[in-house]
């Protein structure tokens, strides 16, 4: 039997969380671009949709996640360019959770010290907020800086670990990422 912890323990892939091992992507993401794009234009000067893709887990609908950066943008150097992540919640989840989530998704990519897995733990785990359903949750990515969060455009805190902001951004975005399909369809309106 399917338990709302196994949903999200799967769902979630990655923090905001992760569609392929078996998962259904659906490329209906609705985004309303013109309005995204006016407030984008605070983090990325010429603001342009790369891709966007609704998660979907055994029918359950997770979150629909849009990439936006500046014109051009290179798939292959993703973690050199100024990004933003948003990934709009379509179920109520524990920021907790989430946060666990995106931890496991990162030691699955290329495993984590234990420093790492317990000083990412702690500021995850402090940082990411209980979301419900309609709410985002917003990562903007600067290569070296390190990445800023924000829960319905309100600043939550930084990443200011630069190795931890691109692992985390490479939950999604990262040719590692257990989420091919997701990651392709993020992707998909890039300059190759």
């Amino acid at each position: 039997m399917t338990t709302r912890r196994d949903v999200l323990r799967f769902g979630v892939q990655a923090a905001f969380a992760g569609a392929n091992l078996g998962l259904i992507g659906i490329a209906h993401a609705e985004v309303d671009t013109e309005k995204s794009a006016q407030q984008l234009r605070t983090y990325l000067r010429t603001p342009r949709l790369v891709g966007q893709q609704r998660f979907t887990y055994w029918g359950f609908d997770i979150y629909d996640a849009s990439l936006w950066a500046s014109t051009p943008f290179a798939p292959e150097a993703w973690a050199k360019q100024h990004l933003v992540l948003t990934l709009r919640y379509l179920r109520d989840f524990k920021g907790a959770d989430i946060a666990q989530r995106s931890i496991d998704e990162m030691q699955g990519q290329r495993p984590l010290t234990p420093v790492q897995l317990k000083n990412w733990s702690a500021t995850l785990q402090n940082l990411i907020p209980n979301v419900r359903s309609g709410e985002s949750i917003t990562g903007v990515y600067q290569p070296d800086k390190g990445m800023q969060l924000l829960h319905q455009d309100r600043l939550l805190g930084e990443l200011s670990d630069t190795e931890l902001a691109e692992r985390f951004l490479g939950i999604w975005l990262a040719p590692e990422s257990s989420q091919r399909q997701l990651r392709q369809q993020l992707l998909a309106r890039a300059q190759f």
